[in-house]
């Protein structure tokens, strides 16, 4: 009977809230609560942090900045509550919170005992017997403001040692754009709406998101994602493989349906003798590849190359149009969603994809760090 009570107990609460083991976040809130945040555990001490850089980077995820996403209207201004004194971490937690302002939780109410096609109702209310039908609760996407929070500080310690990291939309349903194998700015990605450097493919990907938006419906895309800088070393060879955690947390994001490291898939149709990145030694006696279709990670290990890989997102599930489903009643019923829904997700979750990135390579770095205290950074 104990045995029966502890189980139930167990199965009761949620779990998985916690990412990474040495730099690590864990995340807290809903969609329509008082507010969202997170904390921050095992930055190091000493690092200066810049405050209006995270919120820069807030601002690029945040909803209503353009006429291609939602136009809920959220300042997502972050409040840091501790580990940080004079500017700089002290190597304690770092606390924060994001107030949700704009929440209009009346636009959910005719979908309290509805299951929505392709959304967290059904299977949320499966595991845990109850759910929050107000812009999806805890399965919301809202919750990523939070990555996007730790991201941006782990990309600060990151660029202590000279790594950087960029990401940029390369598709949007069937337009895609071919990036040379080099690191777009910021300025470059942002220069258009939808966070495409390739500024004729992003016009049309606008004019495609914006008929989406037109007709109630949505589309999906693809997110490539570079690293530069990266020393050879990170990562572990068997479960903790430096692109299975990179995996991991890409695949975390909402709407993530498929990742893709190096030449991926498309591989696949290649021989052996065309796959293998041959080495050779630069000019300055450092070991490099002629090529990179692995990715920049080799045995689960970086390899000193750039790191690189996509990142697919399905159709926000959120549409105006009628659709038939079912009631918690298992009635057969019709419905329209209502509420303020991105036409296409992935011009804002190009931060998110930085963030979570960012955080898996400082992650691995101080566990590099912690077998090899001269790893080079």
């Amino acid at each position: 009977m104990l045995r029966a009570a502890v189980l139930s107990c167990y199965f009761c609460f949620m779990a998985g809230n916690s990412f990474g083991t040495l730099f690590k976040l864990s995340s807290f809130g809903e969609s329509h609560g008082t507010a969202i945040g997170g904390i921050i555990d095992g930055c190091p001490p000493g690092l200066t942090i810049d405050f209006d850089a995270i919120q820069h980077q807030l601002d690029r995820r945040k909803p209503g900045q353009s006429s291609i996403t939602t136009t809920r209207k959220e300042s997502d201004t972050v409040q840091f509550l501790s580990g940080i004194f004079e500017g700089k971490s002290t190597g304690t937690p770092i606390g924060f919170i994001i107030p949700n302002k704009d929440q209009q939780s009346a636009d959910y109410a005719a979908l309290k005992d509805v299951y929505r096609p392709s959304h967290a109702d059904y299977t949320y209310e499966a595991k845990y017997g109850i759910r929050d039908y107000r812009g999806g609760g805890r399965s919301s996407a809202r919750e990523t403001a939070c990555r996007v929070v730790a991201g941006a500080v782990a990309s600060q310690f990151l660029e202590t040692k000279h790594i950087r990291i960029s990401a940029f939309v390369s598709q949007v349903g069937s337009i895609s754009s071919e990036i040379p194998m080099q690191l777009p700015s910021e300025s470059q990605v942002d220069a258009s709406i939808v966070r495409c450097p390739d500024l004729q493919a992003a016009s049309k990907m606008e004019a495609l998101i914006l008929d989406m938006k037109q007709a109630g419906d949505t589309v999906g895309g693809v997110i490539t994602c570079m690293i530069e800088g990266v020393p050879a070393g990170l990562g572990e060879p068997v479960f903790d493989k430096l692109h299975a955690d990179l995996g991991k947390a890409m695949l975390s994001i909402n709407a993530v349906k498929g990742f893709e490291i190096g030449n991926g898939f498309s591989s696949v149709t290649m021989k052996g003798s065309e796959h293998n990145d041959v080495f050779n030694r630069d000019a300055a006696g450092k070991i490099r590849t002629q090529t990179n279709h692995s990715g920049g990670i080799q045995g689960g290990i970086s390899n000193g190359e750039i790191i690189w890989f996509k990142v697919a997102f399905k159709p926000v599930a959120s549409i105006a149009m009628k659709q038939e489903t079912l009631n918690t009643s298992l009635e057969k019923t019709q419905i329209e969603i209502p509420g303020r829904h991105d036409p296409c997700v992935v011009p804002r979750a190009v931060p998110i994809v930085e963030s979570m990135a960012a955080l898996v390579i400082a992650d691995h770095f101080l566990r590099a760090q912690a077998i090899n205290p001269n790893i080079i950074g």
